[in-house]
């Protein structure tokens, strides 16, 4: 048994960006900052926003070729790419689902980063959390490094099980697109959002949810001593509702709450429930807000 997993995400699906303008269209409308490629970064985990400043996609940018290759939920494929063309204008690029193309598999575990050079297809350590692993774009003429690598085979429930351990959210499992500000998804915690690029869409009211601390909601972890109910089910304490079940793996799950309401209610010495089971509220230890503060350290 290797210490390595590794998974196919079949719900995964790549656009590619391609072209002279790529970059400054890019750089123009999602929350990353395209500078860091290649330079701090070999991969971007970003997001397109409404003009309101609400995630309306969530993806991993990686470069390829002439241009670019974005990694996210294959469900949200086409209204992305009508997305990106309405804002093209008169750009020099092309956006194209290559989806068909591409199988996409994380790799995870202990020195999962060191297979990322060596693997012959398209690989990065996931820019959320080096723990969460590396990520893999594969083609058909590539897919046959699977099984080369040192890997068990995993499922995609697998994948979600140390996604969720490590408290790393997922979009349309544990935060809505249209529905979620960037730091109620953890952006800010997760190498989402650039708060020195400059302008992008959504972009002043990101800033100022920043600069005032105002982020009440947060995705957190949840635990319990018996199995969890299913997503979508209310975590209360007391009469206050305070959030919403996520991704729910056994007795461990993603929740998002209003941390502000948990922390009234826990110093009142309210537990919180999710149906039947209570539930300990457990932000991750990288993170750099408390219950007790909704604000960020700036330090």
């Amino acid at each position: 048994m290797s210490d390595l997993k590794c998974a196919l995400l079949p719900n995964r699906g790549v656009i590619a960006v391609s072209g002279p303008d790529a970059k400054k269209l890019l750089q123009g409308v999602v929350t990353a900052d395209m500078d860091l490629l290649g330079l701090a970064s070999d991969a971007l985990h970003s997001g397109l926003l409404s003009p309101q400043g609400k995630i309306l996609f969530d993806f991993f940018i990686v470069p390829h070729g002439d241009g670019y290759l974005i990694e996210t939920g294959k469900a949200q494929i086409p209204d992305l790419v009508k997305r990106l063309t309405m804002y093209k204008l008169r750009a020099s690029a092309e956006i194209v689902d290559v989806s068909a193309d591409y199988s996409v598999a994380a790799v995870w575990g202990a020195n999962s980063a060191a297979i990322s050079g060596h693997v012959g297809c398209i690989a990065f350590i996931d820019p959320r959390r080096p723990d969460m692993g590396v990520r893999l774009l594969l083609t058909l003429a590539n897919d046959g490094v699977l099984k080369y690598i040192d890997a068990d085979a995993a499922s995609q429930p697998a994948y979600d099980t140390h996604r969720v351990a490590l408290g790393v959210p997922e979009a349309g499992k544990d935060f809505l697109l249209g529905d979620t500000f960037p730091h109620e998804a953890l952006y800010d915690q997760l190498a989402g959002v650039s708060f020195t690029k400059g302008c992008f869409v959504g972009q002043e009211v990101v800033s100022r949810m920043q600069h005032r601390g105002t982020a009440r909601k947060r995705v957190v972890r949840v635990v319990a001593e018996s199995p969890l109910p299913e997503t979508g089910t209310q975590v209360r304490a007391g009469s206050s509702l305070i959030g919403t079940l996520g991704t729910v793996d056994g007795t461990q799950a993603l929740a998002m709450l209003r941390i502000d309401r948990a922390a009234e209610a826990i110093a009142k010495g309210e537990t919180p429930k999710a149906g039947d089971a209570a539930v300990e509220i457990r932000i991750p230890p990288w993170a750099t807000f408390s219950l007790t503060s909704t604000s960020v350290d700036h330090a």
